[in-house]
């Protein structure tokens, strides 16, 4: 059963941890704010000189999380902690794929992933040889049938998704991310390889994690608990993020069970 901070707040648990994995959007910010809470406990890790990432599944490279953070109004001694799963694919793609040509899926604002390489980006499907899946076009984001057609005659090709997220809450607009693409193409038959939590190469490119104690706090549990989960790793869901509905009318053990997850603590905000 998960125990409910709610009263007690973090600090309660935070000297039994020398490392937190802290999502970013559901937890620190909603897409349009900060949340004064979350800041207020990253100043209270810092004082206590724990270890923590902010671990994001932005498609984007660290650089430009921290800009987009930075315009929220977020302090650089926190930005700093910033790794994403953007990076994670990045780095990878560099490494392994940097010379081939590629089709993406996803809108003009993520092409910061791959200016290093960007001319080997195919405007052609059928001449590419891999896909990068950042997201969902721009004029088709509001649901995933065109991508079924556009994939139909291309399962051959592999899919690098930097994003494992389904969805996202922007305020209170839920909107469709590139794991649901990822999700469709793999239900076609195409292979994916995913950067992101839940997949551990994300946490361990972050920071050294090895003989550390660690709590993962998150909202989503697809992403943020299942991550933890496979790694054992203690974890915190923030019940107001994505499963907020389902929580509200389920409880939370009833939830987490639906989605073979376990969380050890639960939160409606991060708080101290």
């Amino acid at each position: 059963m998960a125990k409910n901070l709610d009263k007690e707040g973090l600090s309660s648990i935070a000297d039994n941890y020398q490392l937190f994995y802290i999502d970013l959007w559901g937890v620190v910010h909603n897409g349009i704010k900060l949340h004064d809470e979350a800041i207020k406990v990253l100043q209270e890790i810092n004082k206590k000189s724990k270890d923590y990432v902010l671990l994001t599944n932005a498609p984007r490279p660290n650089s430009t999380v921290k800009s987009y953070l930075e315009k929220l109004g977020m302090e650089k001694e926190f930005r700093e902690h910033v790794f994403s799963s953007g990076q994670a694919a990045l780095n990878y793609l560099k490494k392994n794929l940097i010379d081939k040509f590629f089709f993406h899926i996803g809108p003009p604002r993520d092409f910061d992933l791959f200016n290093d390489f960007k001319k080997m980006k195919s405007d052609n499907i059928k001449n590419s040889e891999y896909f990068l899946c950042t997201g969902l076009f721009d004029e088709y984001n509001k649901d995933l049938k065109y991508y079924k057609k556009l994939f139909e005659d291309n399962l051959k090709k592999k899919m690098i998704c930097t994003n494992p997220d389904l969805i996202v809450d922007r305020g209170n607009v839920r909107e469709l991310c590139a794991g649901s693409v990822a999700m469709v193409f793999e239900k076609m038959g195409g292979e994916v390889v995913y950067f992101g939590k839940p997949y551990s190469e994300v946490y361990h490119q972050a920071i050294n994690n090895k003989n550390k104690k660690v709590l993962s706090i998150g909202d989503n549990l697809n992403t943020d608990i299942k991550g933890a989960n496979l790694l054992n790793f203690d974890s915190l869901i923030i019940s107001n993020g994505i499963h907020k509905n389902e929580i509200k009318e389920k409880g939370i053990d009833e939830t987490s069970k639906s989605y073979e997850t376990i969380c050890n603590y639960i939160q409606s905000e991060l708080r101290w």
